[in-house]
């Protein structure tokens, strides 16, 4: 059943959160029953789908449409945005997707935001059950392609060795990456073989509606977040979260990288969009209040950046060494490879800056420290 309002989350998580008073949240605590839908804005239907993990939720969208089809006749349906990963679970829960929320009409394509498992898990089935194609950056459906086909795209004993590099010496821990290997496949068992490549400063015709494509990058490979003037909504993805920091991590894969440099400058393209506007996060609830979320983010980096820095004229520091300065709490094996990765890219940032130094111990451990000792 789809209801209608008629009123307008490893990740860091700020404990008891009290910024979040500062954000608006127009929907107060209403979530959509599982199998159904919440009309948040004329056309836009919130799905809300449950995840195997911590962060134990992703919100989907379904955005009316209306689309030239084969032989120049004009198809009503529905453009899906995001998918989640692919579960029985889940595709029993979009099973009910369709009977509940579609009134009787197609789904006509499938936008994905970006190539993590829980955003394009379901994206071959999706476009296979409806014969419809998947848009999406190309970046992020090359990268998808790597992780889905190549065993060692998430894991594996590259990635042991680039944990153990940066400090990471629990057994269990390494044992748990190399067990990795097969993890993206394990939740995206395949892709749509054929895509239509969507970038930044596209519009995209949805029912009639311009919704302008935003690259973003430091997460993802290349993010697509996606904005409707007309609306005064933003489909957010996991580029701007109301409760949660996203996760920015260096991989093995790319073991230079500068993603929190990426992810913070990306945050600044938002700051033109009207502070109304209705961001619809992937993970948490949509709320209202941009540009000051943004503000938020940016200072909790900030001010973790400044941590680390202050230890490293202390005393050099691997990636491991850092996590108790990142991370208040207990890290169970799962999140500690979000965690490393979060890690090296606040060292990363530093060091890429000029701010700390870069080394190799002696017992081959890769170290930052404040230049010249401090």
């Amino acid at each position: 059943m789809t209801f209608t309002l008629t009123s307008m989350l490893t990740h860091h998580t700020f404990a008891m959160n009290p910024l979040e008073h500062q954000i608006h949240y127009p929907l107060g605590d209403a979530l959509p029953s599982k199998g159904g839908s919440i009309e948040i804005a004329p056309g836009v239907h919130w799905i809300r789908m449950g995840l195997p993990f911590a962060l134990d939720h992703i919100n989907l969208w379904l955005l009316r449409d209306r689309q030239l089809g084969a032989g120049g006749v004009m198809l009503d349906g529905w453009t899906v945005v995001d998918c989640c990963i692919d579960s029985a679970a889940t595709r029993a829960q979009w099973e009910q997707i369709f009977v509940n929320c579609l009134g009787g009409l197609p789904i006509l394509r499938v936008i994905v935001t970006h190539m993590h498992p829980d955003h394009i898990g379901l994206a071959h089935w999706l476009c296979e059950r409806w014969d419809v194609r998947l848009w999406i950056s190309a970046t992020d459906y090359n990268v998808a392609r790597v992780a889905v086909y190549d065993p060692q795209g998430f894991g594996g004993e590259a990635g042991a060795n680039f944990y153990a590099l940066h400090g990471a010496q629990d057994p269990s821990f390494l044992d748990h990456v190399r067990g990795r290997a097969s993890y993206f496949p394990t939740l995206v068992p395949a892709l749509p073989p054929r895509f239509r490549r969507i970038m930044d400063g596209d519009t995209l015709d949805i029912g009639g509606r311009a919704w302008h494509c935003i690259s973003g990058y430091g997460h993802a490979p290349e993010h697509m977040a996606l904005f409707c003037a007309e609306l005064t909504t933003l489909i957010s993805g996991d580029m701007v979260l109301p409760r949660i920091s996203t996760n920015v991590s260096v991989h093995a894969s790319e073991p230079e990288a500068n993603p929190l440099q990426l992810f913070l400058t990306s945050l600044l393209r938002y700051l033109d969009l009207p502070e109304s506007t209705l961001v619809l996060p992937s993970h948490g609830k949509p709320f209202i209040g941009l540009a000051t979320r943004i503000a938020q983010l940016q200072n909790h980096h900030r001010e973790r950046l400044a941590e680390i820095s202050l230890a490293a004229h202390d005393h050099a520091l691997s990636a491991a060494d850092t996590l108790p300065i990142l991370f208040q709490r207990k890290l169970d094996t799962h999140q500690m490879t979000f965690a490393m990765g979060e890690a090296l890219a606040h060292l990363h940032h530093l060091w890429l800056d000029g701010k700390l130094e870069r080394f190799l111990d002696q017992a081959g451990v890769q170290r930052f420290r404040a230049p010249n000792g401090g």
